[in-house]
């Protein structure tokens, strides 16, 4: 497909750009494929805005005349119209959250510009996407891609090769289309009984390990649910899977993300959960979660919520308790400090699950490991964290960030659980300052890559599907990029202390926050909160160096 087929209009004069925490401006406004261009065309102003495309949740517009009939402005008897007629505004709603505005002269030009906007930010090949054509000067293509890989990852842990091998069962993804190449088992369980526990879990996803605690031999492993059904189906070879796991221990821990009426229903469909009679060595404990329509609903009121500009601050709070999102971070982070519980203070292996164990199974397991792990702390820790639990592990970016908060399309598999995971990892960044390696804008840039990005990372649903679109041939990583020198130091928590002991959170509604650098970040309040974050950042490395000196 060619991009100029989308453009009939490619740059127009005199535009006026209202954005946040700017005055407005007067210049020239350029369409590409991927990007919106704005250049101030003010004297003593050299000022561009460049905007991914990808970037835009919504686009909302009006002729001049609209917007003045709506604010009751509206023009006096005999005096021409053709003026106003002649001329239209775009809203521009982004997945950032910034709501940008723009005024430009001539209907037809801000009709042409608007449709331009709609069907080039929505494009649905992936190798249409700017990642495949963002070349920085600082990389080349070719280079390792990523910080880690399952190998790699057997290797560094040692102590387990005793009982946990690294099978290449799923090296065709044949087996499970949503893990990667590679994954971690017991040794005791031969690739074709893999085969067999894989059918019988949802989307093929059997349990394997994705933590070992070094401290006392005890795992965390993830799967889908156990597809028992009505029928109460079993699998032997699942059950001596999940038997090897513990061995001589007394039992095991199952946390299943579903109520209890939840893994009925799913039975009665096909789905299920491991039954006492069958599993008698697993406690299995539910701890429901959100996910889905419902999640994406609660982002869509917060944000809604935050955009309130009514000065009564009950109607606000009123708002923010009900979008119901600070409980879901709360939820999340008291399953985690479960999860991190059962392995760190009792001694004893869990299983996580839900159905598809590709989202919120994904989200426990990495907050639990960001608990007990001092390792997972360091910069480099979290984003390798990330990529295995998140990217390689199979959470589908694509679909759950398909939309944020703006969106007027119909709501199908979007979702904000990896948002959901940063709010809850900034929510411990607030409680153990000292604790965490990274800053909070680490996790502002993560929030904002997720969405729309010049990095490849985060594209397709699958390790197989960025497999199948090359997408680690010919685009650059953006977790690489985010360690280099001058990305790193940005990026770094000048106060951290390594701590060996595990950080465990307080989930009193007293103790969590609302992430305003992330949901408030475009109002004037949160901008001068972060220039003064930034003066005192830039204050402490001064005293460090000074001290070193």
């Amino acid at each position: 497909m060619e991009f100029s087929e989308h453009i009939k209009t490619a740059n127009v004069e005199d535009v006026v750009l209202h954005q946040p925490l700017h005055p407005p401006s007067k210049g020239t406004l350029c369409i590409t494929g991927h990007h919106l261009l704005f250049s101030d065309r003010e004297e003593d102003s050299g000022r561009q805005v460049l905007l991914l495309l990808r970037n835009v949740d919504a686009v909302e517009k009006s002729s001049v005349e609209n917007l003045m009939n709506y604010f009751g402005l509206f023009p006096k008897p005999g005096r021409s119209d053709r003026a106003t007629e002649s001329s239209g505004t775009i809203i521009i709603k982004c997945k950032d959250l910034r709501v940008i505005q723009l005024d430009i002269p001539g209907m037809e030009q801000c009709l042409n510009i608007a449709q331009s906007i709609e069907t080039l930010s929505h494009l649905d090949s992936v190798a249409e996407m700017y990642p495949f054509f963002y070349r920085p000067s600082h990389a080349s293509l070719g280079e390792q891609w990523g910080l880690s890989t399952p190998e790699r990852h057997y290797t560094e842990m040692e102590a387990l090769h005793e009982r946990w091998r690294l099978s290449t069962v799923n090296q065709n993804y044949s087996v499970c289309p949503s893990y990667p190449p590679a994954v971690i088992v017991p040794k005791a369980i031969g690739d074709d009984a893999l085969k067999k526990v894989a059918k019988f879990r949802q989307g093929g996803r059997f349990p394997v390990l994705c933590y070992y605690h070094k401290k006392n031999g005890m795992v965390i492993l993830r799967s889908g649910q156990p597809l028992t059904g009505a029928n109460r189906k079993r699998c032997i070879e699942d059950e001596l899977l999940l038997q090897a796991v513990i061995a001589d221990s007394d039992k095991g821990y199952i946390i299943d993300t579903r109520s209890a009426q939840q893994a009925q229903q799913a039975r009665m469909m096909g789905g299920g959960f491991e039954s006492k009679p069958c599993y008698s060595s697993w406690k299995r404990l539910h701890r429901p979660m959100e996910r889905g329509k419902t999640l994406q609903e609660s982002l869509i009121k917060l944000v809604e919520a935050c955009g309130d500009k009514s000065p009564n601050m009950d109607r606000w709070l009123s708002k923010l308790e009900n979008s119901k999102w600070l409980s879901h971070v709360q939820t999340a982070l008291s399953t985690a400090g479960l999860l991190a519980e059962c392995v760190e203070r009792d001694g004893h292996s869990v299983l996580v699950h839900g159905s598809e164990g590709t989202d919120a199974t994904l989200l426990l397991s990495t907050l639990a490991q960001l608990i007990m792990d001092p390792s997972c702390r360091t910069l480099e820790g979290f984003l390798t964290l990330l990529e295995r639990e998140f990217v390689q592990a199979g959470h589908p970016f694509q679909q759950r960030c398909s939309h944020s908060a703006f969106s007027h399309a119909r709501l199908q598999q979007e979702c904000p659980v990896f948002l959901l995971l940063l709010d809850c990892v900034w929510q411990l960044w607030c409680q153990f300052p000292l604790a965490l390696g990274f800053s909070e804008a680490l996790l502002l840039r993560l929030a904002t890559e997720a969405y729309s990005s010049d990095y490849g990372t985060f594209l397709c649903n699958s390790d197989m599907e960025r497999g199948v679109h090359q997408v680690k041939d010919k685009t650059h990583c953006l977790f690489q990029a985010l360690l280099k020198p001058k990305e790193r130091d940005q990026y770094t928590n000048p106060l951290y202390e390594p701590n060996e002991l595990a950080i465990w959170p307080s989930v009193h509604p007293q103790s969590l926050q609302l992430w305003s650098g992330f949901f408030l970040r475009w109002t004037q309040q949160a901008h001068h909160l972060e220039l003064v974050q930034e003066e005192i950042r830039n204050m402490v490395i001064e005293w460090g160096k000074l001290a070193l000196s």
